[in-house]
């Protein structure tokens, strides 16, 4: 009987066991995870509720979801896909829901639900489990491996390895030695941290459509933005980070971006927009009539922004005036001068090089039996389910070639 070992208790690592116990029955599968919980990251992602998926279930427009990994996963999802993953759980008993956003959950809302489901089904197909084994040293053995940390040594014949992203390179140094190309990690979704600006005292309020911009580049998110005390985050910040996770790394975090607040809207548009405003409340003080999609502290801060001053009605508002307010609604500057990663959730970019790796299989191309899964790989996606959806499809993959 043949000895599978998965290194990493996370979501690619159940996820990796478990497809080979499906695909290989007789093998023996062991999970061995470093710290003493199993599917930590599952427990806390996405504020505990669990976004397992996305409803975008053409691989095509999937696989470009993601900043790194793009043609090597629209390959991939030819095997295991986003409507693979809702069968994959509803058939296990996980009632799923899908949001406007097109974000899938647990009905639930809770994340127990999943890892539930996993331990379950670990349970189920007799699937062993050793935590606190923090694996120090992987050797070759003939066709097969060992691994070891400083007590016990277990030889495997196969080896899935899982263990996520790492925020430093020298999270990877323990498998150089066996000749695996590296890409330097970087975080890929951050916040934007703007320590010195008013806007912070705004914390709390969402703008529901935004495009933001990093002055100097092609870089551009869309979607809702949200005002936090250290700054801006939201979908849209996080597109941004994830897109533009090492132009901003080289610029050490210090950048401008440009927020449209109005979403679409040109200077054309806006300026017909104002004018509809002032037919239709003339009389009007501005800051008690907001005709826009945005908060009315928004509007009140955006206001003092552009200098207006605060008796001006709507009738009066003219010249400098109306050019200030324009450029602050659709073109408003702000510093960036740092960035807050989510430590629980952290995405990176950069991990095992996908050259090294056949995705038909997730074997390593230089070392029989050796196989990847998960963000330990140079992959990574935006916001939204993207990520786990990775995880699940590379790990499914990784299992069911691991016993050939």
């Amino acid at each position: 009987m043949s000895t599978i070992g998965v290194i990493g208790g996370g979501a690619s690592g159940f996820f990796s066991a478990i497809s080979a116990k499906q695909h290989f029955p007789q093998s023996k599968v062991i999970i061995f995870e470093r710290s003493s919980k199993f599917l930590a990251k599952v427990k806390i992602s996405g504020g505990g509720r669990c976004n397992v998926a996305n409803a975008c279930f053409d691989n095509r427009i999937l696989a470009a979801h993601y900043p790194r990994g793009e043609n090597y996963l629209r390959k991939a999802f030819e095997q295991f896909n986003a409507q693979s993953t809702v069968d994959w759980f509803e058939s296990r008993g996980v009632k799923l829901k899908t949001y406007s956003d097109n974000c899938i959950f647990p009905q639930s809302n809770n994340s127990q639900t999943i890892i539930d489901c996993f331990m379950q089904e670990v349970i189920n197909k007799g699937i062993e489990l050793k935590s606190n084994f923090h694996v120090k040293h992987i050797e070759l053995k003939g066709e097969g491996f060992s691994i070891s940390n400083d007590e016990e040594t277990f030889y495997l014949d196969r080896l899935i390895v899982t263990t996520g992203g790492q925020p430093k390179s020298s999270g990877l140094k323990w498998l150089e030695h066996l000749g695996i190309a590296m890409i330097d990690p970087v975080p890929s979704l951050f916040t934007f941290n703007m320590p010195n600006d008013p806007i912070r005292e705004l914390m709390g309020n969402v703008v529901e459509k935004t495009i933001v911009r990093v002055e100097g580049s092609k870089l551009t998110g869309r979607g809702p933005l949200l005002i936090t005390h250290w700054g801006m985050s939201g979908p849209a910040i996080l597109q941004l980070s994830a897109w533009g996770a090492r132009e901003l790394a080289s610029r050490n975090y210090q950048f401008t971006i440009l927020v449209n607040w109005l979403n679409e809207m040109k200077e054309e548009d806006l300026r017909i927009e104002l004018s509809n405003a002032l037919k239709k409340e003339p009389l009007k003080m501005l800051t008690t009539y907001n005709p826009f999609p945005i908060t009315l502290r928004l509007w009140h801060f955006l206001l003092n922004r552009a200098a207006i001053p605060v008796e001006l009605r709507w009738k009066d508002l003219s010249g400098k005036n109306l050019n200030r307010l324009i450029n602050t609604l659709i073109n408003d500057r702000y510093q960036v001068e740092g960035k807050t990663t989510f430590k629980e959730e952290f995405v990176t970019a950069g991990g095992i090089s996908l050259k090294d790796i056949d995705f038909k299989t997730m074997q390593c191309r230089n070392k029989k039996g050796l196989f990847f899964a998960g963000e330990l790989l140079d992959i990574d996606g935006i916001t939204g389910g993207f990520n786990f959806q990775a995880a699940w499809t590379t790990g499914f993959i990784a299992g069911r070639h691991v016993g050939h």
